[in-house]
């Protein structure tokens, strides 16, 4: 059985559509699933759509917005499936989504998670690998080169402009947003480390995924619509500082070298500078 995690914040545009896409799967002989909605107390008309329209769901209310990671963590713990599908409900389904992960699973014991191909909503391939982050992304984002070089093995190796969307293979860290991993995997190396803010707790759980031997998987062969950011885009600002924090907070649970500390004083207020410049652009564009 495969258990959906949902997590919800003021979702009642993306919702009915993610919840309709995945009963679509049905039609395609795959019913051995069930679907645990975590709202992070919205404020819309998101849990009463659920609630009347989708009463197979099993839906957990929490009084204040706990976050991504808390609020996953607690569908995870309520699931029994022997895989969880963590989505976003800005996402939808593709036909016979299922299909071609749960036979890779089957196959190959070595996979512990895949990640299916993105679409954007007009059909068209979203970047959505990139490699683990280090502390050379900082210069060539801070400096630009990233995006005049985007295809340089170098300037371009975090957001990984070359790669073939069309092929199957290992991968580092795929966008979590439809992401597929088995239970054992969970149980093995924890689940979402609580401590960071809001982001790169995804990228820390593919860490450890990895990290603990298990091979993470891109499969085009399964695709899912995304549109992207549909609710960290209402507070777009707030959230660049909560990335900018993650990040930070990544280089320190990962640094080994024993120099962090030293690191830190240069690293510190780059990383603030690089949060009012972003943040500030944001209101511009406004």
């Amino acid at each position: 059985m495969v258990s959906i995690v949902i997590v919800t914040w003021n979702s009642e545009k993306d919702i009915i559509p993610c919840l309709n896409s995945i009963n679509k799967q049905k039609q395609y002989g795959f019913s051995d699933f069930e679907i645990i909605v975590v709202d992070n107390d919205s404020k819309d008309k998101t849990v009463a759509i659920v609630e009347q329209d989708f009463p197979d769901v099993r839906l957990l209310k929490n009084k204040n917005n706990l976050g991504y990671a808390i609020a996953n963590n607690q569908g995870i713990k309520a699931s029994q499936g022997e895989y969880i599908l963590l989505l976003n409900p800005d996402v939808m389904l593709g036909d016979d989504f299922f299909s071609s992960p749960i036979k890779l699973f089957e196959e190959s014991s070595l996979v512990g998670a895949v990640g299916p191909q993105l679409l954007n909503p007009d059909l068209t391939i979203q970047p959505s690998i990139r490699s683990f982050p280090d502390y050379s992304i900082l210069l060539w984002e801070l400096t630009g080169l990233s995006k005049l070089l985007p295809r340089n093995r170098f300037f371009g190796k975090w957001r990984m402009a070359n790669f073939d969307y069309e092929k199957p293979q290992a991968v580092e860290q795929p966008m979590t947003s439809c992401f597929l991993v088995r239970k054992a995997v969970i149980d093995k190396i924890g689940y979402f480390d609580e401590s960071f803010p809001m982001y790169y707790n995804d990228v820390d759980l593919c860490k450890r995924i990895i990290n603990a031997g298990w091979d993470i998987f891109y499969l085009p062969g399964s695709y899912a619509i995304h549109d992207r950011g549909s609710s960290t885009r209402k507070v777009r600002s707030k959230m660049i500082f909560s990335m900018h924090k993650s990040l930070y907070h990544y280089f320190e649970k990962y640094d080994k070298s024993g120099f962090f500390q030293v690191k830190r004083l240069l690293l510190y207020p780059i990383m603030i500078f690089s949060a009012i410049i972003r943040a500030s652009l944001e209101l511009l564009v406004k």
